[in-house]
């Protein structure tokens, strides 16, 4: 069914890094219009040009909100969305103590069922539209995920968990991981928004022969990504080291097995080295910074001027449940506190920009999403600097930059007044949350 329609508001994008394109990068309209046609981006710019251009559109005003792409999610983990703000630990004991008890849980598939929709509701609810996700092992998991996501015509990019070390009951082996994955990926690959990912959890809990199988699949699937995790924890570090002597360092554990390549995606990268750093750059890997995580775990202050340095691309990442929050505006305020602490200061343009565009080039998914360009799938925000008291006396006349700082540090779920994903209004402020389980 054709749909045309109009939205009316003050528009921001940032399609490219303004760290390196300046700020050309930034494109602002004060009074702008964006025109949507059947779910994708017809038409985006100040609506004196853009109104003429479509006589009688349907348009809806929302005046005094600032309208953005909606937020890519470059590392969450849905299982772990029940285990949000568990006391006491660092990375690896945390993953015994309080994630692989929880993630057992997604045998069953009415529980994956569950979660999967709270879990989806959140991103939205926070304005997030497009997520790079880590399930479990079990292959329910993923299907009650991927099911979820259908439904709501989100751009989800999820897949099996390869882990046949650690706990035994959270165990695959490399024939029923691979068989799964295989099945996974023709079940699910390109279906609606859907797209797959090779999903070893991180070098110390697959072996030598699921990590070369995990090369081999991603090889053979030429149009997945590769999602894992780097260099997070100086503990993670060393057990790695110690079990793999002959690499050089961390990144080329996955080297070796043939996981290094323009569609990987590594997960913190705390502490790396400038070979590290290069090589990825040379490879076209991409880095999800998770700030809220990094500092919950006390893992380390992820090195942006590193990554930049070297043209490494960068996203945004929750990395719920060590992450602290699902909103976006959080995780941004959380970077920005981590570069003051490594003497840098994150402009809130470029904030916005990996937030976007940047997390979407990383997915391979930049030519579909974040940067509100004609023809790309119309996925956007609305966001509020008056949601609260104290974000509206910080942005009362405010200029753009500072309103949009004001975001970054002082926002959260509730300055997302509302989200769209292709077109459709999938959240709405106020309106009945079918995640709210508080008395009535």
């Amino acid at each position: 069914m054709h749909s045309l329609r109009g939205y009316r508001a003050e528009i921001l994008s940032v399609p490219d890094d303004p760290a390196f394109a300046g700020a050309a990068a930034v494109v602002h309209h004060q009074d702008g219009l964006l025109v949507v046609e059947d779910g994708r981006v017809a038409a985006c710019g100040p609506h004196g040009e853009v109104a003429p251009l479509f006589p009688g559109l349907a348009i809806d005003s929302f005046p005094g909100a600032l309208l953005v792409p909606g937020f890519v999610d470059c590392h969450v983990h849905y299982p772990q969305t029940g285990r949000i703000a568990s006391h006491g630990e660092q990375l690896l004991e945390w993953l015994e103590r309080h994630i692989f008890p929880a993630e057992a849980l997604f045998a069953d598939r009415g529980h994956a069922d569950e979660v999967a929709g709270f879990f989806l509701g959140e991103l939205l609810r926070n304005g997030t539209t497009s997520a790079l996700v880590f399930p479990t092992v079990h292959s329910a998991s993923v299907d009650a995920l991927f099911e979820a996501a259908l439904a709501r015509n989100m751009r989800i990019v999820s897949g099996k968990v390869l882990m046949d070390q650690g706990p035994p009951n959270l165990r695959d082996t490399v024939a029923s991981g691979r068989a799964e994955s295989e099945a996974l990926i023709a079940r699910w690959h390109g279906k609606g928004r859907l797209g797959y990912a090779v999903t070893p959890r991180f070098a110390l809990t697959s072996s030598d022969a699921q990590l070369a199988d995990a090369g081999a699949l991603l090889a053979g699937h030429r149009d997945v990504l590769m999602h894992t995790h780097l260099a997070e924890n100086p503990d993670e570090i060393a057990a790695v080291a110690g079990r793999f002597p002959d690499s050089a360092d961390y990144l080329d554990v996955y080297d070796r097995f043939g996981l290094v390549g323009p569609r990987s995606v590594f997960a913190h990268c705390v502490h790396m080295s400038e070979r590290a750093m290069a090589r990825m750059a040379a490879a076209g890997s991409g880095i999800a910074f998770c700030p809220t995580s990094n500092l919950f775990l006390g893992s380390g202050l992820f090195d942006l001027a590193l990554a930049d340095a070297h043209r490494v691309k960068v996203g945004m990442g929750s990395d719920v449940g060590a992450g602290t929050s699902f909103s976006i505006l959080a995780t941004l305020g959380e970077a920005y506190k981590v570069g003051q602490l490594r003497g840098t200061s994150l402009d809130p343009f470029r904030a916005l920009h990996l937030a976007t565009a940047g997390g979407a080039k990383m997915l391979g998914l930049g030519d579909r999403i974040g940067g509100l360009r004609t023809g790309q799938e119309a996925d956007f925000v609305l966001l509020d600097s008056k949601s609260t008291a104290l974000l509206a006396r910080r942005s009362a006349g405010a200029s753009l930059h500072d309103r949009l700082f004001a975001l970054q540090i002082l926002g959260d779920d509730r300055a997302v007044a509302r989200t769209y994903v292709a077109g459709r209004l999938a959240h709405a402020r106020g309106a009945p949350n079918p995640n709210d389980e508080s008395p009535k």
